[in-house]
């Protein structure tokens, strides 16, 4: 049995799911696309192709079997997009929490259920069908968990709306004993650059005290001014509306010394090493083309 324990976002890592690009089927319509990032390179032709996506995930499990990390794979449905394994569920303590995604998902759930399995039934939560949530908007740091949230009435109108606030207030009632902080989180259908899909688009925390923020990210500034003081202007990486929009805050920590990082991040990889951060490079610039990048592939177990 899968013995879960998640209590923040950088301890050693020792099981993770990550998804999976195969058979991930045909570019899809305009009209069928989930997030303003993909419709745009759907427009421009330029969608990623599934070798490619294929090959980026394939050196992110060479760097897992270099840490001794156990990594579980979704079982491949044909012809669909199984790789953001991070919007399924998520693990806060010994808890594995079912995200409920948008209905079009569900079949990616039920691709994990070998996984599901070696998992005590009793751990595994269903929250009510009120409360929508995805784990990229998910963030347990030890006494807190971070949750990014829209609690707008416009809330029905807003495709990368994915988080509400009854899910906040469920979250709240499982784990009385930490403190759940909601962020606003600013939504835009059609302009990436200006849509933070989920927390872990504009935020993340790295290391033991350090994180990586996206001021624009945030709808209310004195969240995104409470996330600064939390951490300490001299411990935050500042990244830019155009470094958002490459997803620079969604890279993947196997410890509170080594990150996994795209290799084109040369600005925020410089300050990781001169950080003492050890930071292990991957291509992953084909998966970002579908607003997604390193934390939202991975749907960590086991962490020490």
């Amino acid at each position: 049995m899968i013995q879960l324990n998640i209590k923040n976002e950088t301890s050693r890592l020792r099981a993770v799911v990550l998804g999976t690009a195969k058979s991930i089927g045909p570019v899809p319509k305009p009209e069928d696309c989930y997030d303003p990032k993909s419709l745009q390179h759907v427009l421009a032709g330029t969608y990623p192709k599934e070798e490619d996506m294929i090959s980026e995930m394939d050196e992110v499990v060479k760097i897992f079997e270099k840490y001794d990390v156990q990594v579980f794979r979704p079982k491949v449905l044909e012809n669909y997009n199984q790789i953001f394994a991070r919007d399924i569920a998520f693990v806060i303590d010994d808890k594995f929490i079912k995200a409920n995604i948008l209905p079009d998902r569900e079949k990616e759930y039920l691709a994990i259920q070998h996984v599901l399995d070696n998992i005590s039934k009793d751990k595994i939560i269903h929250l009510p069908e009120k409360c929508h949530v995805e784990g990229g908007d998910v963030m347990p740091w030890n006494n807190f968990i971070f949750v990014g949230t829209y609690s707008g009435n416009d809330y029905p109108d807003f495709i990368t709306a994915r988080t509400n606030m009854e899910a906040v207030e469920e979250l709240q009632k499982l784990f009385p004993h930490k403190i759940v902080k909601s962020f606003e989180l600013r939504k835009h259908n059609t302009n990436a650059k200006e849509n933070a899909l989920h927390l872990d688009c504009c935020f993340q925390p790295i290391g033991k005290d350090k994180a990586i923020l996206h001021k624009n990210g945030f709808l209310i500034e004195s969240e995104y001014e409470w996330l600064l003081n939390f951490f300490g202007k001299e411990n935050v990486f500042e990244i830019t509306k155009d470094e958002m929009y490459n997803m620079f805050s969604n890279v993947f920590s196997i410890s509170e010394e080594v990150i996994i990082s795209e290799k084109n991040f040369i600005r925020l990889n410089v300050w990781l090493r001169e950080k003492g951060f050890t930071v292990e490079e991957v291509p992953y610039a084909e998966i970002a083309k579908q607003e997604g990048l390193l934390r939202c592939s991975t749907m960590p177990l086991i962490r020490d």
